[in-house]
Order: structure tokens, then sequence, then C-alpha cells
């Protein structure tokens, strides 16, 4: 091996050793399955949240279950000296929008906003759904406790609000408690808009759908693994991008997809116990959830939820039907497991709102020459900037090389045409943001 090969594969090797911050583990162990279970169970006892169930009783219903879900974000705001804007978002959705909606019903989301220090009109969302169903879809008087789907992903919404909370942050974080999923996404496609009205810069969406069951029905327990569910590239990309990709590749590197690879990358720094699957679909066959309304506004969004689930507890009556207990009840989570994806939860979103902005006009050349090129516009509050590259069948960014506070970099004897490349901006405290994807060429 040269001198120059040696001096090459120790720059690679030392810069994929990433710079930890000790806070971040401080936020993963600060998570309490205790309180998780305090919250689910709340929740479950209000007998159904169906989107179209009872919305006056105290005790019974969708009403009453957004109204504590509510009444809890005020209460961790009062703990950190009001530093969440809590408030309702809501449209109304009129009968015969489908199936599932055969009267007018005021959907209505929980919203709590953290904003940050430096970019407050930027964020990260982390998401679970209020709503429950049982075996019929638009039976809604019927007892649909959804213990697990999804009292776990709103539960988990709280939780992170109260361990971050005790933080601040560059760029804001809201944490939120969407309505309508079961009945055909109305929460998250409403949010959706209102951000867009809003000019919100969305960072990414972290949409979790039962996070709390480790026993699938296939037989495998494993309180380790969970699935990360995100699609290759947005639904808004032009024509122009889709033509693009045929020559220059991206085909997987979507932005929905770089999010996924952080929240991968995140956990496997901080939680090398977790065990995170990149699950490269948007949902689980034919199937669907909370961020793909975000998706479809152009925004990045992933889906975090166990791995191993179990049909019996979904969207099923209480029951027992040939020696099998079917329905969704508190019996059936774990929630030491619950805790640790709320904390990859957590994590994900400290790293995200530590970090700068991601760098813009990122890109790429270096066509027939024996070195890649990469430029970039830089970005406020980077002190650097890092190039990562894998194989074309990776779905991870396996290689990255540290650059500095630059604007372009030339990396020598790496063919382009072998590789996919990205660069993501570096913060003070060693945080990134998510890896960008070149998506212009320059000869």
């Amino acid at each position: 091996m040269t001198k120059y090969a040696t001096l090459l594969l120790l720059g690679v090797l030392t810069m994929t050793q990433a710079q930890t911050d000790p806070r971040m583990y401080d936020i993963a162990e600060a998570v309490s399955a205790e309180r998780l279970e305090k919250d689910v169970t709340i929740l479950a006892n209000f007998g159904t949240r169906h989107t179209l169930s009872d919305t006056v009783s105290d005790t019974r219903g969708i009403g009453a279950a957004r109204r504590w879900v509510k009444q809890e974000f005020e209460s961790i705001s009062r703990d950190c000296n009001n530093c969440l804007e809590v408030f309702y978002q809501k449209d109304l959705v009129k009968e015969g929008a489908n199936a599932r909606i055969p009267f007018d019903v005021w959907v209505v989301n929980v919203v709590a906003v953290q904003r940050g220090t430096k970019y407050p009109n930027r964020f990260v969302i982390m998401s679970g759904d209020i709503d429950s169903r049982a075996s019929e879809a638009n039976n809604y008087t019927i007892d649909a406790p959804g213990a697990n789907d999804n009292a776990t992903g709103i539960a988990g919404a709280l939780e992170a609000a109260r361990v971050l909370s005790n933080y601040t942050f560059e760029s804001s974080i809201i944490y939120t408690g969407l309505s309508g999923e079961e009945q055909g996404l109305f929460g998250g496609a409403g949010l959706a808009a209102y951000a867009k009205e809003q000019g919100w810069e969305i960072i990414g969406v972290l949409n979790n759908d039962m996070i709390g069951n480790i026993t699938g029905v296939n037989g495998v327990i494993s309180n380790r693994d969970f699935r990360i569910f995100s699609e290759p590239v947005p639904p808004t990309e032009t024509e122009r991008e889709r033509t693009m990709r045929r020559f220059y590749g991206g085909e997987v590197d979507g932005i929905s997809r770089q999010l996924a690879r952080y929240v991968h990358k995140t956990t496997q720094t901080y939680m090398p116990e977790m065990n995170p699957m990149l699950i490269y679909r948007l949902d689980r066959f034919g199937r669907g959830g909370h961020h793909r309304p975000f998706n479809d506004a152009g925004f990045a969004g992933i889906r975090i939820m166990e791995a191993h689930e179990n049909y019996t507890q979904q969207h099923q009556d209480i029951r027992v039907e040939d020696g099998i207990a079917y329905g969704d009840v508190l019996e059936h989570v774990n929630f030491d497991y619950a805790a640790k994806l709320t904390a990859v939860n957590a994590i994900s979103m400290a790293a995200l709102a530590w970090a700068p902005p991601a760098p813009e006009n990122v890109q790429i050349g270096g066509i027939v020459e024996p070195s890649a090129k990469l430029k970039w516009d830089k970005v406020p509050g980077a002190v650097g900037y890092k190039i990562y590259w894998r194989d074309t069948t990776s779905p991870t960014w396996d290689y990255s090389r540290a650059v500095g506070d630059v604007s372009e970099h030339t990396l020598e004897g790496i063919v382009i045409d072998n590789s996919f490349f990205g660069v993501a901006a570096v913060g003070k405290d060693g945080h990134e943001s998510v890896v960008v994807f070149p998506g212009g060429v320059f000869r």
C-alpha cells in the first residue's frame, strides 16, 4: 500500500468515527417506561378514541382524550417556564369525504411547539395518533382502547416533550397528537396544509405508530428490533428531476430516505443495543400512516414502529375466539420497549434541532475523471462540512470525510461512477444536518 493510500484510509477511518455529545446519552436515559405506562393506561381507559366518537363526555371518547392530551402538554409547559406553545389545529371533514366519514366531523390535532433560539421557523416533528378503532372502521361506540395502536405513539410524544423541554435547541421541535388517522389520514393532511400556510420549514416528520409490541404474530419476540419506513423519492418531484435520475442516480436518495438514514445512524451511535431496520417502502404493504400526508405535501417524513406486529391485537373487537384473545389492550404493551423507541425519537430530534441547516445547492462533478468533485452553498451555523459516500448497492452512508469550513472539495482517486455521494453540515458540538444528495451536476 502506498503512503498516499495509507493516509487516505486513515482519513476515512478517522472521519467515520462520529463526535459524540454526552447530553444525548442523558436524553435517552431520561425516558421513563413508568410514565409511558401511566399515559397509555389513561388513554386506553377512555374506552374508545374513535374519530367519530363522543366529544362531550369527560370520561369517554375522542373529545375527552384530546382535551387530556392538551392538558398534559400544558402541564409540561408550566414545568419548563411556559416553553411550549400549545394549541388545537382543526379542520372540518365533510360527510362523504370517503366511506369512513358518514357525517360531518371536526378532526382536531393537539400541537405543542418548543421554539428554537436561532431558527424558530425550522421544525422537526414527532407525531402519534390520538384516535383508535375496532373491527368495523365506522363503529364509534364499541370499546376500542387502542393501547398499542396508537396510545403508545401519543404517549411517546408526551414523554419526549417532558424530556426535551429541559434543553434549549437552535431549531424548533413540535410534539403532536394527530386525529382522524383511522378514517383516512385526515389529521396529518390538515397539519401538513397548516404547515404550508404558515410557511414552516420542516426538517422532518417522525411519525410513531405502534411502538409497544415485541411479540410478533409469527412467533418472533424481540425488544431490540424496530422498523423505519421511508419512501425512495418525493411524490412532488418534477419531470426534470425524474429524467435526471436516469443518468445520475438517486432512485433511493430522496429527502425521506435521508431522514431515515439519519435516525438509523443516530440510533447506532447512541443506542447501539437497538437494531434499527431500514425498510425501503413508504409503509407496510398496501397500508398507510400519518407521515404520508406530509410526504404528499413535499416534506420529509418517516414511520417509526415495532418490527414484529401482532394482527390479532390491531383493529379488533375485544373477544376470545378459538382460544385466541383479540383486542388492542394494555396487557400486550411492553413499556420498556416503548421507552426505547421513544428515546430513539428524542435523540434523533435533539440531534437535528442542535445541528445547523443542511447545505444548499449541492452539486457534483467528475464525469470521466479519476476523482469525484462536490460543491455547495455554505449555511449559517456550520463550522465545517462532511462528505459522505457509499457503494451504489449499500443502504447506508458507509464512508465519510470531514473537509472543514469550505464550499467545495475533490475526493482524489474515488471514481464518481462507482459510488453515491452526499454532503452534511456540521455544527460546533459535532451534530450534523441530514445528508443532502446532489441536485445538480457541474463539469
